[in-house]
Protein backbone atom coordinates (compact mmCIF):
# COMPACT_ATOMS: atom_id res chain seq x y z
CA UNK A 1 0.00 0.00 0.00
CA UNK A 2 1.11 3.53 -0.83
CA UNK A 3 2.26 5.55 1.98
CA UNK A 4 0.12 8.11 3.23
CA UNK A 5 1.17 11.49 1.71
CA UNK A 6 -2.62 13.44 2.14
CA UNK A 7 -5.43 13.41 -0.18
CA UNK A 8 -4.58 14.21 -3.82
CA UNK A 9 -6.84 16.98 -5.26
CA UNK A 10 -8.43 13.96 -7.57
CA UNK A 11 -10.50 13.37 -4.15
CA UNK A 12 -12.24 16.40 -3.49
CA UNK A 13 -12.88 17.26 -7.15
CA UNK A 14 -14.06 13.38 -7.01
CA UNK A 15 -16.67 14.28 -4.06
CA UNK A 16 -17.82 17.46 -5.48
CA UNK A 17 -18.62 15.64 -9.04
CA UNK A 18 -20.47 13.10 -6.75
CA UNK A 19 -22.39 16.03 -4.87
CA UNK A 20 -23.55 17.40 -8.58
CA UNK A 21 -24.20 14.14 -9.94
CA UNK A 22 -25.34 11.71 -7.46
CA UNK A 23 -26.98 9.06 -9.34
CA UNK A 24 -26.25 5.39 -9.50
CA UNK A 25 -25.66 5.33 -13.35
CA UNK A 26 -22.85 8.35 -12.71
CA UNK A 27 -21.27 6.59 -10.10
CA UNK A 28 -21.27 2.97 -11.94
CA UNK A 29 -19.45 5.05 -15.12
CA UNK A 30 -16.85 6.73 -12.43
CA UNK A 31 -16.52 3.76 -10.46
CA UNK A 32 -12.39 3.79 -11.27
CA UNK A 33 -12.25 7.70 -9.70
CA UNK A 34 -14.10 5.96 -6.64
CA UNK A 35 -11.79 3.70 -6.38
CA UNK A 36 -8.44 5.60 -7.48
CA UNK A 37 -9.91 8.91 -5.45
CA UNK A 38 -11.68 7.85 -2.39
CA UNK A 39 -11.11 4.12 -1.47
CA UNK A 40 -7.27 4.23 -2.51
CA UNK A 41 -5.89 7.27 -0.06
CA UNK A 42 -8.81 6.63 2.75
CA UNK A 43 -7.05 3.15 2.97
CA UNK A 44 -3.96 4.99 3.09
CA UNK A 45 -4.76 7.14 5.64
CA UNK A 46 -6.23 4.84 7.90
CA UNK A 47 -3.01 2.61 8.01
CA UNK A 48 -1.41 5.94 8.95
CA UNK A 49 -3.60 6.92 11.26
CA UNK A 50 -3.95 3.43 13.55
CA UNK A 51 -0.10 3.65 13.61
CA UNK A 52 -0.23 7.38 15.54
CA UNK A 53 -3.77 6.54 17.08
CA UNK A 54 -1.51 3.41 18.85
CA UNK A 55 0.32 5.66 20.71
CA UNK A 56 -2.99 7.66 22.57
CA UNK A 57 -4.85 4.39 22.70
CA UNK A 58 -2.90 1.22 22.37
CA UNK A 59 -6.04 -1.38 21.52
CA UNK A 60 -7.65 0.89 18.42
CA UNK A 61 -8.74 -0.87 16.00
CA UNK A 62 -7.61 0.56 12.56
CA UNK A 63 -9.14 -1.43 9.83
CA UNK A 64 -8.23 -0.39 5.99
CA UNK A 65 -11.39 -1.42 4.24
CA UNK A 66 -15.02 -0.50 3.91
CA UNK A 67 -17.00 -1.30 6.64
CA UNK A 68 -14.05 -1.73 8.80
CA UNK A 69 -12.72 1.87 9.73
CA UNK A 70 -13.72 3.74 6.11
CA UNK A 71 -17.74 3.85 6.24
CA UNK A 72 -19.27 2.89 3.04
CA UNK A 73 -20.24 5.67 0.95
CA UNK A 74 -23.34 4.62 0.29
CA UNK A 75 -26.57 6.40 2.19
CA UNK A 76 -29.56 4.37 3.69
CA UNK A 77 -32.20 6.20 2.44
CA UNK A 78 -35.21 4.32 3.70
CA UNK A 79 -36.23 6.33 6.43
CA UNK A 80 -34.63 9.69 4.44
CA UNK A 81 -36.67 12.37 2.68
CA UNK A 82 -33.13 12.69 1.13
CA UNK A 83 -33.08 9.82 -1.93
CA UNK A 84 -29.84 10.25 -3.12
CA UNK A 85 -27.76 7.29 -3.11
CA UNK A 86 -24.29 8.05 -2.00
CA UNK A 87 -22.61 10.42 0.53
CA UNK A 88 -20.50 13.59 -0.45
CA UNK A 89 -17.87 12.79 1.98
CA UNK A 90 -15.34 10.72 3.42
CA UNK A 91 -16.27 9.41 7.10
CA UNK A 92 -13.54 7.40 8.98
CA UNK A 93 -13.67 5.35 12.69
CA UNK A 94 -11.31 4.28 15.02
CA UNK A 95 -12.58 2.34 17.94
CA UNK A 96 -11.48 -0.62 20.61
CA UNK A 97 -13.06 -3.67 20.97
CA UNK A 98 -15.55 -5.40 19.62
CA UNK A 99 -16.68 -2.68 16.92
CA UNK A 100 -20.64 -2.91 17.31
CA UNK A 101 -20.22 -2.67 20.91
CA UNK A 102 -17.85 0.20 20.98
CA UNK A 103 -19.03 2.98 22.73
CA UNK A 104 -16.10 5.40 22.09
CA UNK A 105 -14.25 6.16 19.36
CA UNK A 106 -11.61 8.44 17.09
CA UNK A 107 -13.55 9.72 13.85
CA UNK A 108 -13.20 12.18 11.24
CA UNK A 109 -14.80 13.61 8.21
CA UNK A 110 -13.28 14.77 5.13
CA UNK A 111 -15.93 17.21 2.81
CA UNK A 112 -14.90 19.53 -0.10
CA UNK A 113 -15.08 22.58 2.48
CA UNK A 114 -14.14 20.99 5.36
CA UNK A 115 -12.09 18.16 7.77
CA UNK A 116 -13.87 17.14 10.77
CA UNK A 117 -12.22 15.78 14.07
CA UNK A 118 -13.35 14.34 17.03
CA UNK A 119 -13.97 11.64 19.59
CA UNK A 120 -16.46 10.60 21.57
CA UNK A 121 -20.10 8.47 21.74
CA UNK A 122 -22.88 9.47 19.19
CA UNK A 123 -25.20 7.17 20.51
CA UNK A 124 -26.12 4.86 23.88
CA UNK A 125 -28.29 1.82 24.14
CA UNK A 126 -30.65 1.81 27.24
CA UNK A 127 -27.82 -0.41 29.03
CA UNK A 128 -24.87 1.65 28.11
CA UNK A 129 -27.41 4.32 28.90
CA UNK A 130 -28.01 3.64 32.47
CA UNK A 131 -24.37 2.97 33.03
CA UNK A 132 -23.08 6.00 31.82
CA UNK A 133 -25.55 7.47 34.05
CA UNK A 134 -24.20 5.77 36.77
CA UNK A 135 -20.59 7.10 36.27
CA UNK A 136 -21.91 10.13 35.75
CA UNK A 137 -23.57 10.63 39.18
CA UNK A 138 -20.63 8.64 40.99
CA UNK A 139 -18.74 11.64 42.84
CA UNK A 140 -15.37 10.25 41.88
CA UNK A 141 -16.01 9.27 38.05
CA UNK A 142 -18.41 12.24 37.89
CA UNK A 143 -15.46 14.75 38.60
CA UNK A 144 -12.96 13.24 36.30
CA UNK A 145 -15.31 13.31 33.51
CA UNK A 146 -16.29 16.92 35.12
CA UNK A 147 -12.50 18.11 34.99
CA UNK A 148 -11.94 16.66 31.17
CA UNK A 149 -14.81 18.37 30.31
CA UNK A 150 -13.80 21.61 31.79
CA UNK A 151 -10.09 20.95 30.11
CA UNK A 152 -12.04 20.61 26.59
CA UNK A 153 -13.99 23.50 26.43
CA UNK A 154 -10.96 26.02 27.95
CA UNK A 155 -9.20 24.63 24.85
CA UNK A 156 -12.35 26.05 22.80
CA UNK A 157 -13.83 22.11 22.00
CA UNK A 158 -17.77 22.30 22.22
CA UNK A 159 -19.09 18.93 23.89
CA UNK A 160 -22.16 17.94 22.28
CA UNK A 161 -25.32 14.90 22.63
CA UNK A 162 -27.70 16.50 25.33
CA UNK A 163 -31.39 15.53 24.85
CA UNK A 164 -33.06 16.17 27.62
CA UNK A 165 -34.13 19.14 29.76
CA UNK A 166 -34.62 17.71 32.77
CA UNK A 167 -32.68 15.14 34.47
CA UNK A 168 -33.99 11.43 34.58
CA UNK A 169 -36.09 10.23 37.21
CA UNK A 170 -33.80 9.01 40.43
CA UNK A 171 -30.32 11.08 39.26
CA UNK A 172 -29.20 14.72 40.54
CA UNK A 173 -27.85 17.49 38.49
CA UNK A 174 -26.00 18.38 41.51
CA UNK A 175 -22.61 16.15 40.95
CA UNK A 176 -20.28 17.43 39.56
CA UNK A 177 -20.60 16.09 35.89
CA UNK A 178 -24.75 16.54 36.44
CA UNK A 179 -25.16 18.87 33.30
CA UNK A 180 -24.33 15.36 31.51
CA UNK A 181 -26.92 13.80 33.04
CA UNK A 182 -29.03 15.47 30.15
CA UNK A 183 -26.66 13.56 27.51
CA UNK A 184 -28.03 10.55 25.69
CA UNK A 185 -24.60 10.69 23.70
CA UNK A 186 -21.12 12.51 24.57
CA UNK A 187 -18.85 13.58 21.66
CA UNK A 188 -16.68 16.69 20.39
CA UNK A 189 -16.68 17.35 16.52
CA UNK A 190 -14.42 20.49 15.54
CA UNK A 191 -14.44 21.41 11.79
CA UNK A 192 -11.18 22.74 9.75
CA UNK A 193 -10.93 24.09 6.28
CA UNK A 194 -10.39 21.51 3.18
CA UNK A 195 -7.22 23.72 2.81
CA UNK A 196 -4.14 23.05 1.02
CA UNK A 197 -2.81 21.00 3.98
CA UNK A 198 -5.40 18.23 3.49
CA UNK A 199 -3.57 17.12 0.15
CA UNK A 200 -0.04 16.68 2.34
CA UNK A 201 0.66 14.29 5.62
CA UNK A 202 -0.21 17.51 7.46
CA UNK A 203 -3.65 16.26 7.66
CA UNK A 204 -2.94 13.76 10.19
CA UNK A 205 -0.86 16.12 12.10
CA UNK A 206 -3.95 18.50 12.33
CA UNK A 207 -5.99 15.05 13.02
CA UNK A 208 -3.84 14.37 15.50
CA UNK A 209 -3.61 17.33 17.42
CA UNK A 210 -6.80 16.99 17.98
CA UNK A 211 -7.32 13.34 18.33
CA UNK A 212 -4.42 13.95 21.36
CA UNK A 213 -6.79 16.60 23.02
CA UNK A 214 -9.74 14.29 22.71
CA UNK A 215 -8.50 11.49 24.28
CA UNK A 216 -9.48 11.68 27.99
CA UNK A 217 -12.70 11.89 26.63
CA UNK A 218 -12.73 8.70 24.35
CA UNK A 219 -10.32 6.73 27.55
CA UNK A 220 -13.38 8.06 30.39
CA UNK A 221 -16.28 6.46 27.70
CA UNK A 222 -14.34 3.46 27.62
CA UNK A 223 -13.56 2.89 30.55
CA UNK A 224 -16.20 3.64 32.65
CA UNK A 225 -19.29 2.90 29.66
CA UNK A 226 -17.80 0.63 27.09
CA UNK A 227 -16.24 -2.40 29.61
CA UNK A 228 -18.54 -4.40 31.06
Amino acid sequence: MTAFGGFPPATIRFLRELRDNNRRDWFDAHRADYEAHWVAPAKAFVVAAGQQLAELAPEIRAEPRVLGSILRINRDTRFSRDPSPYKDHLDFWFWEGERRRAVSGFFARLTPEALGVGAGCHGLDPERLARFRQAVADPATGAELAGIAQRLEAAGYQLDGAALKRPPAGFESASPAGRFLLHKALFVHHDEPADERIQTAAVLTICMGHWRELAPLHRWLTNNVQAS
